[in-house]
């Protein structure tokens, strides 16, 4: 018999739908306490607008100690409305929080899950046929990249420039690519590597270390792709795809083109994982902040998002089956939210959830 689970997750919940989300995934994992017997607990903590509005910082160090104090962290969304972006409540909160959290923990491997189950073929807004069967996985590396790169802006023959620098090493590299290839070798035991080699030296040198690392790996088919044919295929035959690694920003390209095909960011969940495999297990889409309060969110990300915690934290793979299994059968009897053609609201929807894991 297995012993049961003990640990704390640090919940971030951050702001707009965040703390309605969270809430969500907390009633889910009581669920699964009871059911299976564990003891897994959670620790709020601030982070984006409120933590500003408290402490005067989006991130502030009290938050990452209770992070750094938890086995993992289930964060939310940040993010404010489009009209207040450049006020200090909102000023580069995302860039504060969540590159900040990225950074702190070297959460370098970022896994998104791009997956059709059966009977929600309806959501996408392709034809069943082209996406039955679509179960991808983006491997995106995180921390590195043009979105931490050098960047400036100076005038040059009288004209502002804007400069951003994409910089990789090989380690950074490696390290990504190998999550991505233990990835693909647990399921089809295919591995697409996304790139511009044709144009960018950054990506000839992901090439490099993907053949290097692809020795180690005889079982496992690897092939190359550029950006904009990925983009494409991805879009035209989905189910081709397993398992995709890629740099920081056609990763994030990327799973928000999948996300589209799937249906609604809102069926979305992904897990950020550094070397000792703690994690952030977030939900794919932003804080809409414009639903925000009206209990009308998809909290189906965030709930899935915890059954990767469950998964990758603690091993706990029946129990993070469970939570999969409960939310398939809430929407194949019809038990959904308004973005996906139902009428229940964030609550009503968690209820469905949380009384299919219970029976």
């Amino acid at each position: 018999m297995k012993t049961a689970a003990r640990g704390v997750i640090a919940t971030v919940a951050g702001d707009g739908i965040g703390p309605e989300i969270i809430n969500s995934a907390v009633r889910v994992l009581e669920a699964v306490n009871k059911r299976f017997g564990h003891s897994i607990s959670t620790t709020p903590a601030l982070a984006g607008a409120q933590a500003w509005d408290k402490f005067g910082e989006h991130l502030p160090k009290e938050t990452i100690t209770i992070c750094e104090g938890a086995d993992a962290i289930l964060f939310g969304a940040v993010g404010g409305p489009v009209d207040d972006q450049d006020t200090p409540r909102w000023k580069d909160v995302e860039k504060n929080v969540l590159l900040g959290l990225r950074k702190k923990f070297d959460l370098f491997a970022n896994l998104r899950p791009l997956k059709v189950w059966p009977g929600t073929e309806s959501f996408s807004s392709l034809k069943p046929e082209f996406i039955k069967g679509m179960d991808v996985l983006i491997v995106r590396e995180l921390v590195s990249g043009i979105y931490f790169g050098p960047r400036k802006r100076f005038e040059r023959d009288g004209q502002q420039v804007a400069e951003d620098t994409n910089v990789y090493t090989w380690s950074e590299i490696e390290r990504v690519v190998r999550v991505a290839f233990e990835a693909a070798a647990g399921r089809k035991k295919k591995l697409t590597v996304v790139d511009k080699a044709n144009v960018l030296e950054t990506s000839r040198l992901w090439r490099d270390v993907a053949r290097a690392v692809a020795k180690d790996f005889p079982n496992v088919n690897m092939d190359f792709m550029f950006i904009d044919n990925a983009a494409m295929q991805l879009a035209r035959s989905p189910a081709t795809f397993d398992v995709i690694v890629t740099d920081n920003m056609f990763g994030d390209i990327l799973s928000d083109l999948g996300g589209a095909i799937v249906g609604s960011l809102g069926l979305l969940p992904s897990a950020s994982l550094n070397a000792k495999k703690f994690g952030l297990f977030e939900p794919s889409h932003g804080s809409a902040p414009d639903i925000a309060g009206k209990g009308i969110a998809n909290p189906t990300a965030q709930i899935l998002s915890l059954s990767m915690l469950l998964r990758y934290t603690y091993d706990l793979q029946k129990e993070a089956d469970a939570i999969e299994a409960a939310t398939l059968s809430a929407w194949q009897a019809g038990e959904r939210t308004k973005d996906l053609s139902g009428n229940l609201s964030t609550e009503e929807f968690t209820s469905c959830v949380v009384k299919r894991i219970a029976a």
